[in-house]
């Protein structure tokens, strides 16, 4: 009886351990704010204290310019790739993986993990963007087959409404519908983090919600398909 418990113990603890530290792994590399990072090559740009106060690639976009924000998505992104793809994987010296862990859960807590960090960056005061491009990066490595429809999306309802904070809305809660109608019951692990995610994108672009609501936001009017010519 005392070695099964103390066998029941040490998977235990070879569980928790392999899934807190790479979920904080997950969670620091997510807290690298591609808008940040450029702003330092630019010479100390922090575009927190400009337009909206986002720290994301809308921002980055109305504030600096298409090649300042095209730096900054391909960081974010490339930052959920790498969470999703290479963190699950990788060998931590003295806690090792544990065979008590399936390997499709601890990804999906890693791409978590790294939009998480993306809203909530520990390296920048917890200041940080939406969580949509980070987000983006994760769907590559977990769900390729819905970028081409959720983009779709996005752009479709970027180019009537020209609100990118309503593209970004639509597309997330459109990830989990699609999953729902092309990929169960084989693929539950995946709908429930597109499910999860598209709640937390609903919450992190709350403030884009009332500001619509009360009729404040900002349009993105050069990309709008049926702008009022003025």
């Amino acid at each position: 009886m005392l070695q099964c418990r103390a066998a029941a113990n040490k998977d235990l603890t070879g569980i928790v351990l392999e899934l807190a530290s790479k979920f904080l792994i997950s969670y620091f590399l997510g807290s690298f704010m591609g808008s940040l990072v450029m702003g330092r090559i630019r010479g100390g740009v922090d575009i927190r204290t400009m337009g909206s106060g986002n720290a994301g690639g809308t921002n980055a976009l109305r504030t600096q310019g298409v090649a300042f924000a095209l730096g900054v998505m391909a960081i974010d992104i490339g930052k959920g790739v790498l969470a999703t793809a290479l963190v699950p994987g990788i060998n931590i010296p003295t806690i090792g993986p544990s065979p008590d862990i399936s390997r499709e859960w601890l990804t999906l807590c890693c791409a978590a993990a790294a939009v998480i960090g993306h809203v909530w960056p520990m390296w920048h005061q917890f200041r940080g963007g939406k969580g949509a491009a980070t987000l983006v990066g994760t769907l590559i490595v977990l769900a390729p087959y819905l970028l081409l429809p959720v983009v779709s999306i996005w752009l479709v309802v970027l180019l009537l409404s020209g609100f990118v904070g309503l593209s970004t809305i639509s597309a997330g809660i459109a990830a989990p519908v699609l999953m729902w109608l092309l990929r169960l019951p084989e693929d539950q692990p995946v709908f429930i983090y597109c499910l999860a995610m598209s709640m937390y994108i609903i919450f992190s672009h709350r403030s884009n919600i009332g500001r619509m609501i009360r009729g404040e936001e900002s349009r993105l009017t050069r990309a709008m398909l049926l702008r009022r010519n003025r």
